[in-house]
């Protein structure tokens, strides 16, 4: 059996923990952990293989935390651009045997009942093995109004529901055989293709042209083009609500969708005035609080129930209850900086860049390459930098001149000259880099040669 892992997102409702470039899936809140590594670990002991689906831009944040787990024979596909779940599973079941078996997965959902899930699959395979497409209803707590609901009759499917009022949640919930729908599913990928073929054509048949034009050079690139052509659907709209092979297995797993800071909030550990857990938090009479910070000392005196979110660069703050509106503030974010999309701490292909200052005129950076790695052959229009070796070995190309950097060693790099920086060596390059110039957008980058095909 093959694990889909979904990873798309723009991680909007845990804002500004979650960013366009760094969504809630890849942040280790968890034991140092992420719900993405949770994710694949869970799966691992029910599947065989992992299949990865995930953009362009966050294929390297999940390659990079595989590794950590020293998980590396792994499946990507890497969509330019999302068109939902329909397209995403599609393209990904193409690849793959009629017969085989996949559990399609979200990367950023939280299973604290393992034992119960494990038997709650093999329910699923029984059904999925007779050429029914399977899903995962969650066994409802309370009235809520944030989730889709699926109607059942025992294991059978009576209809989906978009997410209710309040009122009809209550009624949902008093009939006791209302679900929330979980987004997780099991089937075949050949019974799934022709569940899709007959109720969403046009769905599978750019889907399929779109496979067959990818490139796959050990991973599977869909074109831009190609993905732009397929119609933007959700497996349960596309599919899942007109078939008439559907089945759902109730179950009671302990999941949450982690999607909202109260979400957040009864999964993280608690100190003895049911605060979140937090070495840098000092509580005078205070309860009942998110305090998320790693940096800064946050200090509470005599509140309760709030959300408090410290990230650097951003400060949110809350009253519980209230977190489901984050998605408000960030389409104020996005109209007047880059806060929604990038942290201080960017993750890139070859390493990482943290922005230490930020001003007109100019930007100082830490940049950390990984062995092995390098940037893209570039220039810039708008700025000179300033590069100090703080550890490491960097090999440096301006223009035609190839020379090595050592520690506390420095170099120049004028206004519009090409240039490289590369670690060949075994241990990371850190360097400090001095931006200065009219302009230090991160957009001001013309790449002439690029191992990342950027």
């Amino acid at each position: 059996m093959t694990n889909i892992i979904l990873c798309g997102g723009n991680g909007t409702r845990l804002w500004p923990i979650s960013r366009t470039l760094m969504p809630k899936q890849f942040v280790q809140m968890f034991n140092n952990e992420s719900l993405f590594q949770l994710t694949i670990k869970r799966n691992l002991k029910v599947c065989d293989k992992s299949f990865i689906v995930s953009n362009t831009e966050q294929y390297f944040l999940a390659f990079d935390q595989l590794e950590e787990l020293k998980l590396t024979n792994n499946k990507y596909l890497l969509e330019p651009i999302g068109r939902n779940t329909a397209p995403a599973i599609a393209l990904a079941c193409i690849s793959l045997d009629y017969d085989e078996l996949v559990l399609v997965t979200p990367s950023d959902h939280l299973i604290k009942n393992e034992e119960e899930y494990k038997k709650v699959l093999f329910l699923a395979q029984e059904l999925a093995n007779k050429n029914n497409l399977v899903t995962f209803g969650i066994k409802a707590d309370f009235p809520e109004i944030g989730f889709g609901y699926i109607e059942a009759n025992s294991l059978d499917v009576l209809a989906f529901h978009e997410k209710p009022d309040l009122k009809t949640a209550e009624s949902y919930l008093k009939a006791g055989n209302y679900y929330w729908n979980s987004g997780m599913f099991m089937f075949k990928a050949g019974v799934f293709l022709d569940e899709l073929k007959k109720h969403s054509p046009s769905i599978y048949d750019n889907s399929k042209i779109a496979y067959d034009n990818a490139n796959k050079d050990g991973i599977i690139r869909i074109k831009h083009n190609d993905m732009i052509n397929i119609q933007e659907d959700s497996i349960d709209y596309a599919v899942m609500e007109k078939s008439n092979i559907v089945k759902v297995i109730p179950s009671d797993i302990s999941w949450s969708d982690v999607g909202s800071f109260d979400a957040l909030f009864e999964e993280l550990p608690k100190d003895e005035n049911n605060n979140t857990k937090n070495t840098k938090h000092i509580s005078i009479n205070s309860k009942n609080n998110l305090i998320y910070g790693k940096d800064k000392f946050i200090a509470t005196i005599d509140v309760e129930d709030l959300i408090i979110v410290d990230t650097g660069d951003a400060l949110l703050v809350s009253k519980k209850g209230s977190s489901q509106k984050v998605k408000e503030v960030v389409t104020q974010i996005k109209k007047i900086s880059d806060l929604h999309n990038v942290h201080l701490t960017a993750h890139r292909p070859w390493g990482t860049y943290t922005v230490l200052e930020d001003t007109p005129g100019y930007k100082i950076k830490t940049i950390v390459v990984k062995p092995g790695k390098r940037l893209s052959l570039q220039k810039h229009f708008h700025r000179n930098e300033h590069w100090i070796v703080v550890s490491g070995t960097a090999t440096v190309t301006v223009d035609k001149k190839v020379f090595l950097l050592c520690p506390n060693e420095s170099t120049y790099i004028k206004m519009g000259e090409i240039h490289r920086l590369e670690n060949e060596g075994k241990i990371p390059v850190v360097l400090i880099e001095a931006q200065v110039g009219e302009y230090t957008g991160e957009d001001d980058i013309v790449r002439l040669e690029d191992d990342f095909n950027r």
